[in-house]
């Protein structure tokens, strides 16, 4: 076999087994079979063109070609032009499998079902890398920067795994890289001709000696590499403190080890998509005996932090289960208590880390190892222990504060008030001034929370809609307010934001809704029940569930206008049957939603389906952006955009410090990202400006607005201290300024200056200079070395004077 065909067959194996590190992401794992036959097509389609004499770009483009008919033959061969060539529908057909496959990837949490658009993006991630990868190995000849797509293959894989053996995969694209390293360094010896040692014959390749004894620049080779794999495995494990790097665990969540933290996971992946469910499939089922089902919510877990661009839950302290858990945070003695004890039965379809819980909980007997995380009162699943088919028993309380309780509430502590009053400098105005004026009158926080549940579930004309984009960022929030359409993610993140600028601590919980009753006295909690729902807190009271989702749900008696205040209230008597032990086995899950039956909304059928396009037909100009928007899909590669992603992530980790001895580091950080920023925005750097002169070209060039702009100039002047000042002085807020000058320059940029920015940063760039930069310094090392040995007269050329 010729260089050109070992490198283009090493190419396309260090591919694949770096995509193995995309096995656990996705269930069943066949997609690999595909993505290997494919990958094996498009290696050797693209080794016989290169036997032609054609020049390296006609080599590219072919194999560009080959892909995407390789992709359409699969995907979309009933609409493309005899079965292969990608015709307007084709394209059309594959941009949809794209965009539903990024829903997918969204609503679902790993392993996620193997759907069309999902595979889509598996498959033609392969190829791209694998395009990419033979183009800088085997076309230009440079295996060395080849390891940057395979690295960011395994760095996606790794990022979104759950499971324990990421030091498997990293051990396969390792040692796939390196097999294309020692294939590139063979054909690059080889061409020197036969190399001898001493008086022996040697064997043409010159990395062995007559007996099949490596050469010593052979055994070097493979003692590096072997080193190099050692040590990458070895220290992560001997540093704890290391444990973010590409080979720690990710998990779900759960704490590993005494003493673990939880993690900042969003459960909202998958609750769209089982709200859209054809069939309300049985996740729990539970007997309890408390009087009251219709307020049982079992709770999940509750996000408590807002930083723009998603709610999210804290990373907190995990501790072993205590026999009996705490009295709640903020309850007083003054409010009716009620424990009731409840028997709990996952289904086995149903696997998530974090226990349903009646709240608040006061005892739980559960098989398996969890945790204990106390702020939010949740258990946690450790060591990959999840709630599938679990059985367990809950000891909770039926909280029934009256409405006198709730308005007579004090000041929440300080700290409290400080950490859940908290929103973002990018949370649109019209939040706060639609909360003031929804408000208006009201006499305290009581009143103020009321009015605002009145107001999205009664007042403000809100309709309930699961097919609506599912973001709970910031502009979602606005663009909720605007439209007056959602779900319940809507619903509640929206109170709870408007609540915090009201002064009102809040967060939203995350789990289901009471179920549905069945004949033999359990309740059955299907998909459909899931749900998310806002959490106030009131001093003397504690957090305390509001219901603003229309149609879902029931309204809390306490937050009821017609609520007695002498204490009582009335409460649903259901058909009184003795608590046993629910049945392992799924009963019959009705498919209509109990509110929804009450509403009157079901219907002859009671099965939602997933909505569909309206229009039938679609313009030209439609379909070239369809075809525009496929070709710089499957032509960008992935690189630049996880690259800024993730020194973003890395800048704001330092900026957030808060010791005195890093403060040069932070504020430095922080300025570098906000540099790049204004340059994936269109404003390049001038290195000639000072801090102040660059913060005022970032102001005029990307018409910040004027919170945006002081938080810049902020900054500026945090670098002049660092750089200028004796002893500077340790600035506070770094991360959260980086932060409103990003949704500043975002807020004024146009539509497409925003997509360059996320999916082609211009400052991307630098991870080229620096490899250059390295590769230069490398080359010259081992040129200098290249020049003793042959000095030394270390490697000769075979003699013709002899034999």
């Amino acid at each position: 076999m010729s260089g050109r065909g070992r490198l283009t067959l090493c190419a396309c194996a260090a591919t694949l087994l770096a995509a193995c590190s995309m096995l656990p992401l996705v269930e069943p794992a066949v997609w690999i079979l595909s993505a290997a036959i494919l990958l094996t097509v498009q290696s050797g389609a693209t080794a016989l063109v290169r036997r032609a004499p054609v020049p390296r770009a006609l080599v590219v483009a072919a194999q560009a070609l080959v892909m995407l008919l390789l992709l359409t033959l699969v995907f979309a061969r009933h609409q493309a032009v005899a079965g292969i060539l990608p015709g307007p529908e084709a394209v059309q057909r594959l941009a949809h499998l794209l965009v539903s496959g990024a829903e997918d990837v969204g609503r679902y949490a790993t392993p996620a079902p193997a759907t069309d658009g999902i595979r889509l993006i598996l498959i033609g991630g392969v190829l791209l890398v694998g395009l990419i990868v033979d183009t800088l190995a085997v076309t230009f000849r440079s295996a060395a920067p080849a390891g940057l797509p395979l690295l960011a293959l395994f760095s996606v894989a790794a990022g979104l795994s759950e499971g324990g053996a990421d030091w498997l995969w990293f051990l396969l694209a390792a040692g796939g890289y390196l097999l294309l390293l020692l294939a590139e360094g063979r054909d690059r010896l080889s061409r020197w001709g036969r190399v001898f040692s001493g008086a022996t014959g040697g064997q043409r390749g010159g990395a062995v000696l007559s007996g099949g004894r490596p050469t010593a620049p052979g055994r070097s080779g493979r003692r590096i590499g072997a080193l190099v794999l050692g040590i990458s495995l070895a220290v992560p494990a001997a540093l704890p403190a290391l444990g973010g790097g590409l080979l720690a665990g990710t998990g779900s969540g759960g704490g590993r080890g005494n003493g673990g933290t939880i993690s900042a996971v969003n459960p909202l992946v998958s609750l769209q998509d089982n709200l859209n469910q054809p069939e309300n499939r049985q996740v729990l089922s539970y007997r309890t005996d408390s009087r009251d089902t219709q307020g049982f919510y079992l709770r999940i877990l509750a996000l408590d932090q807002f930083d723009g661009n998603e709610w999210r839950p804290a990373t907190r302290r995990l501790q072993d289960v205590p026999k009996r858990l705490p009295v709640p945070e903020g309850l007083g003695p003054d409010v009716l208590a009620t424990e009731v004890r409840t028997n709990i039965s996952a289904s086995d379809s149903y696997r998530q880390t974090y226990l349903p819980l009646p709240y608040p909980a006061t005892e739980v007997e559960v098989d398996g190892s969890w945790r204990y995380e106390p702020t939010g009162r949740t258990l946690v699943g450790d060591d990959g222990e999840t709630t599938r088919g679990a059985q367990y028993r809950v000891a909770s309380l039926v909280l029934q504060p009256t409405a006198g309780q709730l308005a007579a509430a004090g000041t929440p502590p300080p700290s409290l008030l400080r950490e859940y009053t908290r929103v973002p400098h990018s949370l649109p105005k019209v939040v706060a001034e639609t909360a003031a004026q929804v408000t208006e009158g009201a006499g305290n926080a009581y009143e103020q929370a009321v009015k605002l549940q009145d107001f999205f579930a009664v007042d403000g004309g809100f309709t309930y809609n699961t097919s609506v984009n599912s973001g709970t960022g910031s502009a979602a929030i606005g663009r909720f307010l605007q439209d007056r359409q959602g779900f319940c993610v809507h619903f509640s993140f929206t109170m709870a934001a408007m609540a915090r600028t009201l002064g009102i601590p809040a967060r939203v919980a995350v789990g289901f809704t009471p179920g549905t009753g069945q004949p033999d006295g359990s309740v059955s909690v299907g998909l459909r029940d899931a749900h998310a729902w806002p959490e106030l807190y009131f001093e003397g009271v504690g957090w305390t569930r509001f219901e603003p989702t229309p149609t879902r749900g029931s309204v809390p008696s306490y937050a009821r206008p017609d609520t007695p205040q002498d204490g009582t209230s009335e409460v649903t008597v259901p058909e009184q049957v003795p608590p046993t032990v629910p049945s392992a086995a799924p009963s019959a899950a009705d498919d209509c939603p109990v509110q929804m039956r009450k509403q009157g909304e079901c219907g002859a059928s009671a099965a939602p389906a997933v909505s569909a396009p309206t229009d039938s037909k679609t313009s030209a100009g439609a379909v070239l952006g369809l075809v525009v928007i496929a070709l710089v899909v499957l032509a960008l590669p992935l690189l630049p955009a996880f690259w800024r992603l993730r020194q973003r992530s890395r800048r704001l980790r330092v900026a957030a410090g808060r010791t005195s001895a890093d403060v040069a580091a932070r504020t430095l950080a922080a300025w570098q990202e906000v540099t790049d920023t204004a340059w994936d925005h269109g404003i390049e750097p001038d290195d000639s400006l000072t801090p102040r002169g660059t913060a005022e070209r970032v102001v005029r060039h990307g018409r910040l607005g004027p919170d945006a702009a002081e938080a810049v100039h902020c900054l500026a002047g945090a670098v002049e201290q660092v750089l200028y000042a004796p002893e500077p002085r340790p600035g506070s807020g770094l991360a959260e300024d980086v932060e409103t000058v990003r949704a500043g320059l975002r807020a004024s940029a146009g539509r497409g200056a925003r997509i360059r920015a996320a999916l082609a940063p211009r400052s991307a760039v630098r991870v080229i200079w620096t490899m250059s930069d390295r590769w230069s310094a490398s080359t010259g090392v081992w040129a200098a070395r290249w020049g003793r040995i042959r000095r030394a007269g270390r490697l000769r050329r075979p003699s013709r004077g002899r034999g």
